[in-house]
């Protein structure tokens, strides 16, 4: 179990050791609090990946979308600047 840190909750005088062992091996306990520790971090992990994927979605849309406004933009700004030439020539006087 995790403690209040997301720590692996290891009795005193027991971390990283075996009862029968010189200290160079893991018990039980260990392997269960690395293995708990592990399948956070991957949820974690796919957490992440799960708003980073959501974000990138986010934004193709909203590039998508300044990219159909300034097209639109840009035809609103020929139409008046051809409706201003056509003024302009209009109101020429005919010689």
């Amino acid at each position: 179990m995790s403690g209040p840190n997301g720590e692996p909750h290891v009795a005193a005088g027991a971390a990283g050791r075996d009862d029968d062992d010189d200290g160079d091996s893991f018990g039980e306990e260990e392997y269960a609090a690395i293995n708990s520790m592990l399948d956070q971090i991957n949820s974690c992990l796919d957490h992440l990946e799960e708003k980073n994927d959501y974000l990138h979605a986010c934004l193709k849309e909203l590039l998508e979308s300044n990219r159909q406004t300034r097209l639109e933009f840009q035809q609103q700004q020929q139409s008046e600047q051809q409706n201003m030439e056509d003024d302009e020539q209009g109101s020429e006087p005919a010689i």
